[in-house]
């Protein structure tokens, strides 16, 4: 645990010893999240191609177990938009 503080321009440093235990660089990005005296941030990450190749895999897989068409999808897209 850290104590840290606010400057009057609204910013916080994150610690050094914070920073690198999580290999936090220059220019990172933040989701701030905010409620009651609770304040998150937390790291916004690009998924690396290896994991949405698994999930495209993995989808692919289901689609084929299931035996879905893609007329399937079109109906079930066309259906969407309707409601």
């Amino acid at each position: 645990m850290e104590v840290t503080s606010l400057s009057s321009r609204g910013q916080i440093v994150i610690p050094q010893d914070i920073r690198n235990k999580l290999h936090l660089e220059e220019g990172e990005r933040f989701i701030v999240i905010g409620e009651d005296d609770t304040i998150i941030l937390k790291k916004i990450e690009m998924p690396s191609f290896n994991d949405f190749d698994k999930l495209l895999r993995k989808t692919r897989e289901f689609v084929k177990k299931k035996g879905i068409k893609t007329s399937d999808v079109e109906e079930a897209i066309k259906r969407a938009r309707k409601e």
